[in-house]
C-alpha cells in the first residue's frame, strides 16, 4: 500500500488541524494505520493509531484532543488534533502494517508516506 500524508500547515496555538492519510493500492481498512511524528532533532514518535476493527490508540500527548478516523469510501484515514501546542509542531506522517505489534512502535509499520509539516505558533 501506498500512503500520502496532507493537510499540515502553519497555524496559531490553540487552532485546530485535520490531516489526511490517503491509501493507495490496497484497502486502507485492512491495515492497522498510524500517525507519528518527528520534530527537529527528536526520534520518531507515535501519535495515534486505528487497528482493522476501528479501535484506537493514543499517545499521553494526543488523549482527550485528538481523534483519529477511518473512510473506507475514500480509502483515507484522518487525524484530527484540537487546541495545538507549539510542542506539536512537528513532521507528520502515516504508517501502515496488517499487524502493526507493537501499535505505538515505527519498527511495527512495514508502509510509510512521506510527512506534512504541522508549525504550531505561540
Amino acid at each position: 500500500v501506498q500512503l500520502q500524508a496532507s493537510g499540515g500547515g502553519l497555524v496559531q496555538a490553540g487552532d485546530s488541524l485535520r490531516l489526511s492519510c490517503a491509501a493507495s493500492g490496497g484497502a486502507v481498512s485492512n491495515y492497522v494505520v498510524g500517525w507519528f511524528r518527528q520534530a527537529s532533532g527528536n526520534d520518531r514518535e507515535f501519535v495515534a493509531a486505528i487497528r482493522v476493527g476501528g479501535g484506537a490508540s493514543y499517545a499521553d500527548s494526543a488523549k482527550g484532543r485528538s481523534t483519529i478516523s477511518r473512510d473506507g469510501a475514500k480509502n483515507t484515514v484522518y487525524l484530527v488534533i484540537n487546541n495545538l501546542k507549539p510542542d506539536d509542531t512537528a513532521a507528520y506522517t502515516c504508517a501502515a502494517d496488517y499487524w502493526a505489534h507493537p501499535i505505538d512502535k515505527p519498527r511495527a509499520y512495514e508502509s510509510w508516506g512521506q510527512g506534512t509539516q504541522v508549525t504550531v505558533s505561540s
